[in-house]
């Protein structure tokens, strides 16, 4: 009996089911544009030694990167959607924090506001989405210890990216 058909991987699909690569791709896609919103608002903003936002938002911003990468590239793990989930949340808190009781006149001065926290929202839902609909980490990581016993490329072995010594040799 394989992992697919254990009895606690029954009800979750596999990672490349249309709805969660869907979901994957609107989920990094938004973080995406969170992030190059904040790179945007940070970047004119840098000479500015008196307000420490621009360098937290390029820290966030690149955070938030690293997230979108990992989500499109990596197993389907909780903990990484929920962190994806968490960053975009905090990026929408910090704003309405921030700008305290005149966060809805704030966001309505500012287009490039408007497009970032629109992402935000529209990325949380999806990665709370990919979460609720994610295997439990066990479940992820019993498929790919038995991939690995039945001799399938698993992580970084299917693409070709994982080079040993021996292999270095062996290439021309």
């Amino acid at each position: 009996m394989s992992a697919t058909e254990t009895g606690s991987d029954r009800g979750y699909a596999g990672r490349d089911a249309p709805r969660k690569r869907l979901l994957r791709a609107v989920a990094a896609q938004t973080a995406a544009l969170s992030a190059a919103v904040h790179f945007l608002w940070a970047w004119p903003r840098l000479a500015q030694p008196a307000d420490a936002r621009p360098y937290v938002f390029l820290l966030g911003g690149a955070f938030t990167v690293a997230v979108a990468a990992a989500t499109l590239r990596a197993d389907e793990y909780r903990r990484l959607y929920a962190l994806g989930a968490g960053t975009l949340a905090a990026f929408l808190g910090g704003y309405a924090w921030w700008h305290g009781s005149g966060t809805a006149a704030a966001l309505a001065s500012d287009p490039l506001a408007i497009v970032g926290k629109g992402a935000e929202v529209v990325g949380v839902v999806a990665f709370l989405a990919l979460y609720r609909l994610a295997p439990p980490t066990s479940v992820v990581l019993e498929r790919r210890k038995e991939a690995e016993s039945d001799g399938e490329p698993t992580g970084d072995d299917a693409n070709g990216s994982e080079a040993t010594g021996d292999d270095e040799s062996a290439r021309p």
